[in-house]
């Protein structure tokens, strides 16, 4: 396991680019080490570069190269005010965006460029992940549910579609996934026992190309695993977080969010498919190819949206395509991502939830840990184990690096009626300790762990690996630090004025390799001072 991956990385690492070469379909494929081209730097979602310019050697003469500060308004809440997109690199510019705001900037400089903002009509400003590229078009998602188009030169609005209603209570978040000719973008929105779903949009005109639904039709398969159709019709599984995709497979792979009513079970008798799962879907037709259902019946709001980390390794002495996931609802699993088979499933913290796992590898939820009017203690917390924020693996130390956190709640069932509504519950937070974890996927087992400062156990933020035998990510003291993958010695850290944020990047410029992240409504690039 810890020399494979080296194919694949012998294929990202090519020249770099021209300016003025276009993000396409095969830029997306194999990109280039002047680009960043999609929310996880390439369809596998391991976040780890080949770069080895900046690397453990000289990692402290790192030097912060430019800041920027994004002024986008009022978003009318703390976490809305957070740069959480990755930035992605084309042309030597860097396009990001916060709620309702795209940005174009120089990454050589970081002058502002370009600014769009749109007029939002409502809808929760929570964050905003990131933009797609197609060609010289830009595509982001606002809050109350438009899927928009700029031109990437100058910022201006080509076209607008809405892709859900805002006063039904969906949000979207998500950076939009370019597959071919397909642009793929989810939904979020828990309020009003709404039912999920994915599309695909034609990225010339909007339109749409296919829908796949999160919970199956009555009489269709998964049916089965819901009381009623009226269930099944308000049922959730949410798909707010960018997937990940196999070319030679032709599979795209997308995480699932929690049923609703979230916390309020009893309507919903069973496992609620195809809720809390990971998906394997044609992006061509939208159809379903496999699933695997991480949280069955899940009353914790275990969204299993966490990005399904693609790499290749032997098992039983046979090659394999595998998938890795490290989910919100604290187990690790590892998939066959042909088939769908389970191979390791795993707690990477403690768990209570759970009385195990079946033979399929499926976690058996203990009812008597489901919210009680009096209470139920539950680890992990509604939080999770892990959250949206991006995991990385290498392919040089064969690890899965996950920012986690031990955490406990109380669950409350506040709505006990025959037909409860909405989250029908809550948690109260009790206990949380977060930390940096190593994880060996041919095992589950932590390799090694970097526990952060007490107190601050809801801190996840996004992780990067490097050639250069580094790994980026950031503390709950605002620092972003550099470790020694292999080990987990911290070999360099730098203060920022508001903690990460978002996934770092890096990338090549003029012959110099740069580190990009994001801090609060400030943007950071570094570079090797002299």
């Amino acid at each position: 396991m810890r020399r494979l991956g080296w194919v694949i990385a012998a294929a990202m690492l090519m020249i770099e680019v021209a300016v003025g070469q276009e993000i396409n379909s095969q830029a997306l494929l194999h990109p280039a080490a002047g680009t960043w081209p999609t929310y996880n730097g390439d369809y596998s979602g391991r976040r780890f570069s080949p770069l080895a310019q900046i690397n453990a050697e000289n990692v402290a003469r790192l030097t912060l190269a430019w800041k920027f500060q994004a002024k986008p308004g009022d978003l009318g809440n703390f976490l809305g005010g957070q740069i959480k997109s990755t930035p992605l690199l084309a042309d030597g510019v860097l396009y990001f965006s916060m709620p309702d705001n795209v940005w174009a900037v120089d990454a050589h400089t970081g002058h502002e460029i370009w600014h769009y903002r749109w007029q939002s009509a409502g809808g929760i400003h929570i964050g905003n992940r990131g933009v797609g590229i197609y060609g010289d078009w830009l595509y982001f998602l606002t809050p109350d549910n438009h899927l928009i188009s700029l031109e990437k030169k100058t910022g201006k609005q080509r076209w607008t579609v809405k892709t859900a209603e805002v006063d039904e209570e969906y949000f979207s978040t998500m950076a939009p996934l370019v597959v071919g000719k397909h642009l793929v973008i989810g939904i979020g929105g828990d309020s009003l026992d709404l039912p999920g779903f994915l599309e695909a949009r034609d990225p010339e005109t909007g339109a749409l190309q296919w829908r796949w639904d999160a919970e199956p039709k009555p009489g269709e398969p998964g049916s089965e695993t819901w009381p009623s159709s009226e269930a099944m019709a308000h049922g959730g599984g949410m798909t707010w977080l960018t997937g990940t995709y196999d070319p030679e497979l032709n599979l795209l792979y997308w995480g699932t969010g929690n049923p609703n009513p979230v916390m309020a079970g009893q309507s919903r008798k069973g496992a609620n498919l195809w809720t809390c799962s990971i998906v394997a879907l044609n992006p061509d037709t939208g159809k379903l190819v496999w699933y695997f259902q991480a949280s069955p019946h899940d009353t914790h709001d275990f969204d299993n949206v966490e990005t399904p980390v693609l790499f290749d390794a032997k098992v039983d002495g046979k090659p394999r395509k595998l998938l890795a996931q490290a989910a919100r609802n604290g187990y690790f699993f590892v998939l066959d991502r042909t088939s769908g088979k389970n191979l390791l499933t795993k707690p990477y913290v403690n768990l209570n939830w759970s009385l195990g796992v079946n033979e399929s590898g499926v976690p058996i939820p203990d009812a008597n840990k489901e919210p009680k009017p009096d209470g139920a203690l539950v680890s992990p917390a509604s939080i999770g184990a892990t959250n949206w924020n991006p995991p990385s693996y290498s392919v040089e130390t064969g690890l899965f690096y996950v920012n986690a956190s031990q955490s406990y709640s109380e669950f409350y069932l506040t709505d006990a009626s025959p037909n409860p509504q909405g989250y029908g519950g809550k948690d109260l937070p009790l206990y949380a300790r977060a930390s940096l974890r190593a994880i060996d996927p041919t095992t589950g087992d932590v390799e090694w762990s970097h526990n952060y400062h007490e107190g601050f156990g809801m801190w996840m933020p996004g992780i990067l690996t490097t050639a250069g035998k580094l790994l980026f990510t950031g503390d709950p003291a605002t620092n972003l630090i550099a470790f020694d993958p292999a080990t987990g010695k911290l070999l360099w850290h730098y203060r920022m004025d508001s903690g990460l944020s978002n996934g770092p990047e890096t990338f090549l410029l003029n012959g110099k390799q740069y580190l990009v992240v994001g801090g609060g409504e400030f943007l950071y690039a570094f570079t090797l001072g002299e």
